[in-house]
């Protein structure tokens, strides 16, 4: 990476003038306004669905501000990352530069650099309740009460030191103690470890961040990989982190509010239902607990919530694990051009792959691959570099056009996939690929693309502009 002579400021390698990357919250949310981006609401809109109701309708158009919800002193901000250009624009890339980008951080990280001037501590809470001390939305209409869904949960390997950082949901079960969800990865591990020991686990929830590092915790990662200095990298420059107050983590010093505290060893309770990105609810069952042990924020703290299966959730997940996937399988095929996860697919189950094709039958092992790169994909459609993979009706019209089950179809069945998709039998189903690419000996003449000549060049809106009148029958008049 590069080197930087003040490491709080990014690396200016491409020029002065090119776009440089977002380093904090509130330049993100300055960004937005500018571009009409953010909205923001009446005060005092309920905590519990008004909120995410606004959300949701704005979902994808604007990002949304509410000061003073439910009363409360701290305002909320959802959205910040529901467009695919937004997060380019955060990166400081071009929309079609944004995978390359994000996979240069995962490979070249950058270390953190430790600070003892952090905004984030201005404000501390060591009799904690976080009832109180926190604007909690509730969402949906069946979620099992108030969560922190937008939170960066950071923890340390308790053998290596190392740090983790993700994003799970926290149920707040009263006034100190927190239901969490954790899938069988990283954090999950720690808490293992940690249990076979007999010790808790400590663990700081982040919220309010910058989007950067929001994206870098979801980044798919060996274990002992730093997110944070993957934000490092994204961010060109070492993100500024401060010890917590009562354990060895550090945590982003710029941040807007952390939730100290400790997974308790071998105490379970009830969280759930939660409305997750498949579009339905995660069940209801014994979780682990994180016990809460205090809470620190800016003296103008803002909470972040992201509401369960929009666009901001479904995103954060898709662009690391997209180009995660693209990487996986450029090894083995550098003929793939691009992938994308549909949002159809809820970003997680469809993949689209555009390649330069060079053999009948690579399509279907490209398919293989991407089935081995991620369990959770069920349907993988490869198309050929003429079909723009971000348009699901050109997808369509591929397979609408250059596909024949008898002969283009693979499935494999039994076979791992999501726990959160409902079709399954606790996680075990079907996957199947489609070959929608055009056959190598064909006439060229039969899969040849209608196209106008010159339609590309012509400037309508500019042509309408001067043309468009209600006078139609005067407009014929020589």
């Amino acid at each position: 990476m590069p080197r930087h002579d003040d490491p709080t400021q990014p690396d200016e390698a491409h020029g002065s003038n090119a776009p440089q990357p977002i380093l904090a919250l509130r330049d993100w949310l300055d960004h937005l306004a500018k571009q009409g981006r953010l909205a923001v609401l009446p005060p005092d809109i309920a905590l519990k669905f008004d909120l995410a109701a606004y959300a949701k309708r704005l979902d994808g158009q604007r990002a949304t501000l509410f000061p003073r919800p439910g009363g409360h002193a701290i305002p909320v901000v959802s959205g910040l990352v529901s467009d695919r250009g937004w997060m380019a624009e955060a990166m400081g890339v071009e929309p079609d530069e944004m995978l390359a980008r994000f996979q240069e951080a995962a490979l070249e990280p950058l270390p953190c650099r430790e600070t003892t001037l952090a905004p984030v501590q201005e404000v501390v809470h060591r009799e904690v309740d976080l009832l109180k001390q926190l604007p909690l939305p509730t969402h949906n209409e069946h979620d099992g009460g108030p969560y922190i869904s937008a939170g960066l949960m950071i923890t340390r390997n308790p053998r290596t030191g190392k740090q983790n950082v993700t994003i799970h949901r926290c149920q707040v079960n009263g006034p100190d103690r927190l239901g969490v969800l954790l899938l069988p990865r990283h954090t999950h591990a720690f808490v293992q470890m940690a249990e076979e020991a007999g010790q808790p686990l400590d663990a700081a929830i982040v919220v309010g961040i910058d989007p950067l590092t929001l994206l870098a915790s979801q980044a798919i990662v060996p274990m002992d990989q730093d997110e944070l200095e993957i934000a490092g990298a994204l961010q060109r420059r070492p993100l500024p982190v401060v010890k917590c107050l009562n354990s060895e983590i550090r945590v982003p010093a710029e941040a807007e509010i952390v939730i100290e505290g400790r997974f308790l060893p071998n105490v379970r309770e009830l969280e759930g239902p939660f409305g997750e990105f498949p579009q339905y609810y995660g069940p209801r069952a014994k979780r682990h607990v994180m016990e809460v042990t205090a809470v620190t924020h800016r003296k103008d703290a803002i909470f972040h919530t992201i509401v369960g299966g929009g666009l901001e959730h479904l995103l954060l997940g898709a662009i690391p694990k997209e180009a995660t996937l693209l990487a996986h399988l450029r090894r083995n095929f550098p003929n793939v051009l691009d992938v994308h996860l549909s949002p159809g697919g809820v970003m997680r189950y469809h993949l689209f792959v555009k390649i330069k094709k060079r053999q009948d039958g690579e399509a279907k092992n490209i398919m293989m691959g991407a089935f081995a790169g991620s369990f959770d994909l069920k349907q993988v459609v490869v198309v050929d570099d003429d079909v723009d993979i971000h348009n699901p009706t050109e997808v369509e019209w591929a397979m609408a056009t250059r596909f024949q089950a008898d002969r283009d179809l693979l499935i494999v069945g039994e076979s791992q996939n999501s726990k959160l998709d409902p079709s399954t039998r606790d996680g075990v189903g079907a996957k199947m690929g489609i070959d929608a690419t055009k056959p190598l000996s064909a006439p060229e003449m039969t899969f040849k693309r209608i196209r106008v000549p010159g339609e590309e060049k012509i400037d309508v809106a500019e042509v309408l502009k001067r043309r468009t009148t209600a006078d139609w029958r005067g407009a014929l008049k020589p």
